[in-house]
């Protein structure tokens, strides 16, 4: 799953990456400890080209009378996305790219304490996260949401977590956007070996207040 990410790059280097205009809106970066249902930054396409937009984290399906409804839908399975009432008509016309410079996982000691590690490209470049968003119009005013994509964590990964997000190279972006036509369910897949690195971190993001650089500084194992 993705519980939690960073991102630090500035909003003009995120619109820069995708070829997107930038909403006036968008979350104040850098944001270390990114938890569920804040904004983030979200890429979509539609007949006006590409936006970068602010999304909250937390998928609300349009039955939802409230926020609070019914479960918290921040990761979306990419086996079940596409029969899942929740997920299935967004999984089909409404994909969007969520930046991050690298997210959380956690294990857990003998003593039962969780220790979270920090997960990044290998190669440095930011993460792009596949997603799928919905306008949940109940309410005072509209939200725009999304949920992150996730699959079976490759074998790397899987020392940590059995699940990893569903990460995108910029050569799939404009197909996962619905740009090139179908057959984005190819891309629903776990990173190659290799790709990513992690490292431990200090157990002060176990905490959503947490903020600040030094939470994605690496510590000894």
């Amino acid at each position: 799953m993705c519980g939690r990410f960073a991102i630090t790059l500035p909003p003009d280097a995120m619109a820069q990456l995708f070829d997107a205009q930038p909403s006036n809106d968008l979350p104040h970066v850098p944001n270390y400890n990114v938890c569920p249902t804040v904004q983030v930054h979200a890429a979509m396409s539609d007949e006006t080209g590409r936006r970068l937009v602010s999304m909250r984290w937390g998928f609300l399906p349009h039955w939802y009378k409230t926020p609070t409804d019914g479960p918290l839908l921040i990761n979306a399975r990419a086996e079940t996305i596409a029969e899942k009432p929740a997920f299935r008509s967004a999984a089909r016309d409404r994909r969007c790219l969520i930046p991050a410079t690298g997210f959380y996982e956690w294990t857990k000691d003998a003593e039962g304490n969780r220790l979270p590690w920090y997960i990044t490209r290998a190669d440095g470049e930011p993460m792009v996260f596949a997603g799928v968003w919905q306008d949940w119009t109940r309410g005072d005013s509209p939200v725009r949401s999304c949920a992150i994509v996730t699959t079976g964590a490759n074998e790397q990964i899987g020392s940590i977590h059995h699940r990893m997000p569903v990460i995108l190279d910029p050569a799939d972006w404009g197909l996962w956007l619905g740009e090139e036509g179908k057959g984005a369910a190819r891309l629903m897949r776990a990173a190659p070996e290799g790709a990513l690195r992690f490292h431990r971190v200090d157990r002060a993001v176990n905490s959503n207040r947490a903020s600040g650089p030094h939470l994605i500084e690496p510590i000894e194992a």
